[in-house]
């Protein structure tokens, strides 16, 4: 008996013509193997390419902004001398020239008539911490005479020296501080004058045009501000738009046209929707310029498209049965949408929602031209008094000069990033928590 051959075997044995047929298609389906193995390896390529740029830009934000989160302050007495007060005009006196002698003194420093020493020290201390004196003698003016201990921090120079910004190996003229003023701060820190802690400034005080005083508070509670004004215009417009759209209005070339100019609209550049905002919300109502309210109206329409877009997509993947059964058991077109459909759609809807303001906080175009580039250096108590949000006050940081922004602004970028990560966050919690497959 023969050997029985392999069926690949037999058949180019049998056949020259079947045998170059099956090589040939051995072929085709290696390069169809290797064609996906290659298209597997672009993905991969691609995502770690991403990820790369990702981990160099937060490398990059985190390694220049992490040292704002941390600050140096200094703690000396002071003797107010009644002779340098004027009580009819105690703003006039000079409170930080006070506090650099006192820190003179402390270091062991003689008489300093002409304000020479006095005024180097001057340079290495906040002039918030004359601020602070001079309301504290405002408010009880029983401190003159008497010796005090002031606090507050350093001068941003100094507070990049501590941090290791300046080094003594930089030439001198190359660094803002000089090398006695180098040698002071060392002697300032030998004596426990100088602390380092937590920077609650950061958090807890308004934009200055000192860098080491400036803080987010403004701007954030701005932004909150303004996110809830465009909450509660796009949100519930958009929502009954797409239910509109989707459930009630006729299919018709006008619903089409709407339909697609609301596409178009997602798309298009958000300065245009701030020329919009002077053009109509600013020159037209007049509302105030630079104020939450204008700012939350001009967003409310940049956010609105995607919430009316992600609204419909959530509606159509309700199931029609849903609806069947509604009428079924008499339930009128309204009844269904608000008592069934929009229930089961919810998750899509507040999910397409948060990410919609989500985008719009991060926007900086549109609040520029309505003015909220402003300097504000007071916290907004309300939607119509002048504010700023988190991304113009990086834009106003960015565009300082003093080198002490630089981190602040680092800072700005990293709280933003947090604030943007936390409702992206909620909205893939609330979709995972109450989303139904169908």
């Amino acid at each position: 008996m023969t050997e029985a051959l392999p069926p690949l075997a037999g058949l180019r044995a049998a056949s020259p013509a079947a045998s170059a047929v099956q090589v040939a298609a051995e072929r085709r389906l290696k390069r169809r193997y290797a064609a996906e193995q290659r298209f597997k390896w672009y993905g991969r390529l691609a995502i770690i390419l991403a990820l790369s740029f990702l981990a160099v830009l937060l490398t990059r934000i985190v390694g220049q902004g992490y040292t704002a989160f941390w600050t140096h302050s200094v703690t000396t007495q002071v003797r107010i001398d009644p002779a340098r007060v004027d009580r009819s005009y105690i703003e006039g006196t000079n409170f930080d020239q006070m506090i650099a002698e006192a820190v003179l003194v402390r270091l062991g420093g003689r008489d300093d008539p002409e304000g020479l020493a006095s005024g180097q020290i001057r340079r290495l201390l906040s002039p918030d911490l004359g601020l602070n004196l001079l309301v504290r003698v405002r408010e009880d003016p029983s401190l003159i005479g008497r010796t005090v201990t002031v606090g507050g921090a350093v001068s941003d120079e100094a507070d990049f020296y501590f941090k290791g910004g300046i080094t003594r190996e930089q030439p001198e003229g190359d660094r803002p501080l000089s090398n006695q003023q180098l040698d002071t701060l060392d002697r300032l820190q030998a004596e426990g004058l100088v602390r380092s802690g937590f920077n609650t400034t950061l958090f807890t005080r308004t934009d200055s045009t000192q860098p080491e005083i400036a803080g987010l508070l403004g701007a954030v509670i701005g932004s909150a501000l303004t996110i809830l004004v465009a909450a509660l215009l796009a949100v519930p417009v958009g929502v009954l738009a797409a239910l509109y759209l989707e459930e009630f209005s006729p299919r018709n070339r006008l619903t089409q046209f709407i339909e697609v100019n609301i596409n178009n609209l997602a798309a298009v550049p958000s300065i245009v929707y701030g020329l919009l905002g002077v053009a109509v919300i600013l020159n037209t109502f007049g509302l105030p310029r630079a104020s939450p309210l204008a700012g939350g109206m001009v967003l409310s329409l940049m956010a609105m498209p995607t919430v009316i877009i992600a609204t419909r997509s959530a509606l159509k993947a309700v199931p029609p049965s849903i609806r069947e059964a509604a009428f079924g058991v008499g339930a009128s077109r309204t009844q269904t949408v608000f008592h069934h459909v929009l229930p089961l759609a919810m998750p899509g809807v507040m999910t397409g929602a948060i990410l919609a303001l989500a985008k719009a906080l991060g926007e900086t175009a549109p609040l520029l031209l309505i003015g909220m580039v402003a300097f504000t250096p007071s916290i907004p108590s309300g939607p119509t008094d002048a504010a700023t949000v988190l991304p113009v006050q990086i834009f106003l940081w960015n565009n300082a000069s003093e080198r002490g922004f630089e981190e602040r602004t680092a800072a700005a970028i990293l709280v933003l990033l947090l604030f943007m990560i936390c409702m992206n966050a909620l909205a893939i919690t609330l979709r995972r928590r109450f989303e139904r497959r169908w």
